[in-house]
């Protein structure tokens, strides 16, 4: 179904699910503490999930229920536990050394939101697209896709790296969800899987930091370099 065919309770629909998804990358924008940032990604993964449900029902697209049900199992739940795990290891719980207070992030994160709405209209123009779900969509997977970024930039501890990189993703996922959701579901199966290779990685490399350089914090790895 096109998006400008959208029953009035879909597009609502959607848009509550999307603007909550991007609200929640704010949580974690706003705050230092690593748990916080832990439930604030699994609350967004529980968002994107039911995006995945509500386009299977309304678009008429079953596959995407097994991608609904994925989505819980990993990235709302295998995910953060797996996170969890590398927390409680951990002799630290926040972020002391951030290269932006959180409160400036914040306002960085309001700026990218209005870049995000401002290309997004830009693009619906060039391709003659209304405004409405489809343009609502573009922005919050913008705005996430920057604010991961900015994450990925601002933040120091290896935990929150990790969570900005999965933020990253999941904007990508979500806009898929809504603007292409015929995406070939083998497609979907093989990102969640790198996302549980990411993880694993990512696991491995702090529990090496942590035993030989004492640390999980990129401010301090400096002295490994050579």
């Amino acid at each position: 179904m096109p998006l400008a065919a959208l029953p009035p309770l879909a597009a609502a629909l959607f848009s509550v699910l999307a603007i909550a998804s991007l609200l929640l990358s704010f949580v974690m924008l706003g705050s230092r503490w690593l748990k916080q940032y832990l439930y604030a990604f699994a609350a967004e993964s529980w968002m994107i999930a039911g995006i995945s449900a509500a386009v299977a029902f309304f678009d008429h697209v079953p596959e995407l229920y097994l991608i609904a049900g994925l989505t819980v199992a990993f990235r709302g739940l295998m995910l953060p536990w797996l996170i969890w795990r590398m927390i409680g290891r951990l002799t630290i719980d926040r972020e002391f050394h951030e290269i932006v207070q959180p409160a400036s992030g914040l306002v960085i994160g309001a700026l990218f939101v209005v870049f995000a709405l401002a290309v997004s209209y830009r693009i619906a123009g060039a391709l003659s697209v209304k405004p409405g779900v489809a343009v609502l969509a573009l922005t919050v997977m913008l705005a996430m896709m920057l604010i991961g970024f900015l994450l990925l930039a601002v933040r120091r501890e290896a935990i929150s790296q990790i969570l900005g990189l999965l933020v990253l993703e999941n904007g990508i996922f979500l806009g898929s969800q809504i603007l292409v959701p015929g995406m070939p579901l083998l497609f979907e199966l093989v990102v969640l899987f790198d996302l549980l290779v990411l993880i694993a990685c990512f696991g491995v490399l702090v529990a090496y930091l942590q035993t030989h350089a004492g640390t999980t914090s990129a401010r301090d790895l400096k002295r490994l370099v050579g």
